[in-house]
């Protein structure tokens, strides 16, 4: 898909997924055209209006938006989980290129089936791991490519919330298993994905999923332990029951370490309805830096900014240029692999070993 006009995209849910981390980058980005939203919620279409005008289709349901593909270029799925699946499929279907909020499938052969049938269709399927542009993502990268840590012995991460009262009702305590709730599948899906990314798909994976407040019948507060090829161990925590909240990163390495409080700060730009196109998008104030080094010799270190943004830079090119996808789809089916396994090593108490790729 070459030329130089801008890439029309439909957003197909409006809730804080696509108000905050998907319409400001479609709309900012030049590459890329916020052409319509879809949503039957009459407040949230009036926040469209309200935010970006006229300029902005509002379409009703998203079989219209199908019937109506040849206008568009790309479908960018941010709905509750259960629907990922479904409408990234009619998207497809429909001939359109998809983006698509993760969880992308509530299991790894069901995400085999998209990747399939995206290649059949000739269409580009991306799943939304924007977490690996978090900033101090992006500076656990680079320490690991550059290998400053020397051998990494062990790689901790972290997203843990205080919130002892459960928001019963709502899609994510669903523990229907259609409703892909539960932690695990929430923030869990970030945290494998950050590890599959540094260290590859694991070999073995163990894990412990806790419903730890009362009334909840998902998993709130669980531990995932992966083991990749090489030795290297990803220990991983999510939580919404932690009264004292650790580390988000501790990587502990051959010849030193890299530990890493606080969360990226752009969600909470957004949240607040901040544009991200600003000079200093995803900077981060130097009292918030990391630490690297060993317990006699530590100096703090600058947070790369955080870059959001980029993931759908990467996507245009991937549509315009026919560049490698910004997140590999085999990377995207090990972390559905992972959650299954973690799933499975939970429910019979064993590690669990995942087959050859």
């Amino acid at each position: 898909m070459n030329g130089t006009r801008p890439l029309r995209a439909a957003l197909i849910g409006y809730g804080l997924g696509g108000a905050a981390f998907h319409a400001p980058f479609l709309e900012a980005l030049p590459d890329f055209e916020l052409a319509a939203v879809v949503t039957g919620n009459p407040e949230r279409a009036s926040a469209v209006r309200e935010r970006y005008g006229d300029g902005v289709e509002i379409v009703a349901a998203a079989t219209e938006l199908f019937d109506r593909s040849d206008e568009f270029d790309l479908a960018v799925v941010t709905v509750p989980n259960r629907f990922h699946a479904p409408f990234a499929r009619e998207a497809l279907e429909a001939g359109l290129h998809v983006v698509v909020d993760k969880p992308f499938a509530g299991s790894a052969a069901a995400g085999r089936e998209l990747a399939a049938l995206a290649e059949a269709r000739g269409r580009t399927l991306c799943v939304f791991q924007n977490r690996r542009w978090d900033g101090d993502f992006r500076t656990v990268r680079r320490l690991v490519a550059d290998g400053e840590l020397g051998d990494v012995l062990r790689f901790e991460s972290r997203f843990e919330r205080w919130r002892p009262q459960p928001a019963l009702g709502g899609w994510k305590e669903d523990a229907d298993p259609a409703a892909l709730g539960g932690i695990l599948f929430d923030l869990g899906s970030h945290l494998v994905d950050q590890a599959v990314a540094l260290f590859g798909r694991p070999e073995r994976v163990y894990a412990e999923l806790d419903l730890s407040r009362p009334g909840v019948a998902v998993d709130d507060d669980s531990f995932v332990a992966l083991t990749h090829a090489g030795g290297v161990r990803s220990h991983l925590w999510m939580s919404a029951t932690a009264a004292d909240i650790g580390p988000r990163f501790r990587l502990l390495g051959s010849k030193a370490a890299y530990v890493k409080y606080g969360m990226d700060v752009q969600e909470a730009a957004l949240r607040a309805g901040a544009a991200p196109d600003a000079p200093d998008w995803g900077e981060e104030p130097a009292e918030a830096w990391g630490k690297v080094g060993t317990p006699d010799d530590a100096r703090p270190l600058r947070t790369m900014p955080g870059a959001y943004q980029d993931f759908y830079r990467e996507v245009a090119a991937t549509l315009r240029e026919g560049a490698p996808s910004p997140v590999p789809l085999a990377e995207s089916i090990a972390v559905l692999e992972v959650i299954e396994a973690a799933r499975q090593s939970s429910r019979e108490g064993v590690v669990v070993s995942l087959p050859p790729a």
